[in-house]
């Protein structure tokens, strides 16, 4: 099972340590914004937390257990154009995917690349035999929301807020 979400596809290739370095900068970064943008975190405080929940979810970097981190490659087959990062965990009894962050880079976004890379990530989901795939997309996050919904995802939990202090 584990060697099946592991496996390169045409859409997806196993992250190299190399990449991975440069991904975790950018990841860090954006997750801090959005954090930020969701008002869930002080701006001042955002980079050091994403900083954190990063160690805390990768401590062995690309070799933590259950975690697979992926570079979606381009139509030509070669270029990276973006990364997914999922994991297998335990949902309501049942071993599923979480996926943890899918970024296009923004030269290649809105050409297809993610909807690729979660057909793909289906595809291994179900081969390995894992009840399905979640994820967490934040609420400002409009045009994500709107691919899952077309790729069937379904939310199961929503949080609301609403600021009334000025």
């Amino acid at each position: 099972m584990q060697s099946t979400l592991a496996a390169a596809t045409a859409v997806l290739r196993p992250m190299v340590e190399a990449a991975f370095s440069s991904y975790v900068d950018e990841a860090v970064a954006a997750y801090a914004r959005d954090k930020v943008a969701a008002g869930q975190w002080a701006e001042d405080a955002a980079l050091a937390n994403a900083g954190l929940e990063f160690l805390e979810l990768l401590p062995q970097g690309l070799a933590t257990p259950d975690n697979f981190l992926f570079e979606i490659v381009g139509q030509d087959g070669a270029t990276a154009v973006g990364v997914l990062w999922v994991a297998t965990q335990e949902r309501a009894g049942r071993l599923a995917a979480y996926v943890y962050d899918l970024a296009v880079h923004p030269a290649h976004q809105r050409q297809g690349h993610a909807s690729r890379a979660l057909t793909s990530l289906e595809a291994k989901v179900r081969a390995a035999g894992l009840a399905g795939i979640g994820l967490h997309v934040f609420g400002h996050n409009r045009g994500a929301q709107a691919l899952y919904a077309r790729l069937g995802y379904l939310p199961i939990n929503i949080n609301m807020f609403k600021t009334v202090a000025r």
